[in-house]
């Protein structure tokens, strides 16, 4: 590394020290993949608007999800060849117009494809995480990450509640033409904050995309803690896709704005995200990993049993949240630790792997609600969990007895 380069890596690092840019950053990163999640309380309401069936309704989740692993994997590696300002700028701008051509959608059709391109350009967090990875000691990156996916967090529970509330009271379609005014006065701000930041790589686009490959064969812990987050993802998925047709229905008979507030419940999930990120970095992100899984299945356990009781969906939702934050965290810290300087394309291929998962796990709650209702749910989100555990506890004693 020379003068130069080591002169803009401390720049950026005192930058990044400053709880203040971390703090915006944070906002940033929650507000932009808060758009994928605005859909969850209002698929009543687009599917009552657009005289779209129950099963079909629940292909806008999938779709959005979809395009945000499609633009995981097609854009984020940028992240190690770009400059990241300017590229994360531009994709806040993008995002925008996506977000107006969602708002203005008269049919299924466009609907889909506006819910499409909205994912895909959804994925300016995991261009400020991997840059503040890469600008952040090893010893402070838990903290740092944490704090950063605490925003994250509290962002998507928030963003169900606000959407919920904004569509009763305006219809859903307002949520969109707000959340694309929202976007171009962040892309300012954070054009402000960001320092430039030289790339890590010289690597083409076609060499970047082909070391995707050769890291998911050549990592065998990038695949692990990407299938097991795709597993924990997909569970909480089904449940937050089905959740609005549960309590529609005539067992609780509320609307789409209650359904928002229950994001709320995950609200400690959030809180304890940096607490999380502390301890990975001082026990370990497997054994975090560990209690993630743990707390998903209890928590489906209990969703299932009590469900159709107010305090048991409450309690249920907490815990979900819980595991699902932690699991998300631990795993991540897991992949950034593997390869220098190649941040960005590890955290692609955790996240188009996670985000799979997440999209398939929409659609099947949806549609799984359509056929078997809420046993349904519950039986299947338990199921993708007893596996992701099977695996994690499986190969953590394979490791036991290879180096007691």
């Amino acid at each position: 590394m020379d003068f130069q380069e080591q002169t803009a890596l401390t720049t950026a690092n005192n930058s990044f020290s400053k709880r203040s840019t971390v703090l915006i950053l944070a906002i940033a990163c929650g507000l932009a993949i808060a758009n994928v999640y605005y859909n969850q309380p209002l698929l009543g309401h687009i599917g009552r608007s657009l005289e779209i069936p129950v099963k079909q309704v629940g292909f806008i989740p999938f779709l959005t999800q979809m395009g945000y692993a499609t633009g995981l994997l097609l854009l984020v590696p940028l992240g190690d060849r770009m400059e990241r300002r300017n590229l994360i700028t531009t994709m806040l701008l993008l995002l925008s117009c996506t977000l107006v051509a969602e708002a203005t959608s008269p049919n299924l059709i466009w609907l889909s494809i506006a819910s499409f391109a909205l994912g895909f350009c959804s994925i300016v967090a995991h261009l400020v995480l991997p840059l503040v990875a890469y600008m952040t000691a090893p010893e402070q990156r838990g903290k740092v990450i944490g704090t950063l996916l605490s925003g994250m967090i509290l962002s998507v529970l928030l963003a169900r509640t606000v959407s919920g509330a904004i569509s009763e009271h305006f219809g859903w379609r307002s949520v969109y033409a707000i959340a694309a005014g929202v976007m171009i006065i962040l892309a300012l701000i954070v054009r402000k904050e960001i320092p430039v930041n030289k790339p890590s790589s010289t690597l083409s686009y076609q060499q970047l995309m082909a070391s995707l490959v050769d890291l998911f064969r050549q990592q065998p812990v990038l695949r692990e803690a990407s299938f097991n987050i795709a597993l924990i993802f997909a569970a909480f998925n089904i449940f937050w896709a089905s959740l609005i047709f549960l309590l529609e229905s005539p067992v609780y008979n509320f609307n789409a704005q209650v359904a928002g507030l229950f994001g709320l419940a995950g609200i400690i999930g959030a809180i304890t995200t940096p607490l999380v990120g502390r301890l990975t970095d001082e026990r370990g992100p497997r054994m975090l990993v560990g209690i993630a899984v743990s707390l998903a299945l209890s928590a489906f356990v209990i969703l299932w049993l009590a469900g159709t009781h107010l305090m048991g969906l409450v309690v249920g939702v907490i815990i979900l949240d819980l595991g699902m934050h932690t699991g998300y965290i631990s795993n991540q810290i897991r992949v950034y630790n593997l390869v220098p300087n190649a941040e960005s394309r590890l955290n692609t291929v955790y996240m188009v792997i996670n985000y799979s998962g997440g999209a398939l796990g929409s659609f099947m709650g949806t549609y799984v609600w359509g056929l078997w209702h809420w046993n349904g749910v519950c039986a299947l989100g338990f199921s993708l969990l007893t596996i992701a555990a099977l695996i994690h506890f499986n190969t953590r004693q394979r490791k036991l007895i290879q180096n007691p």
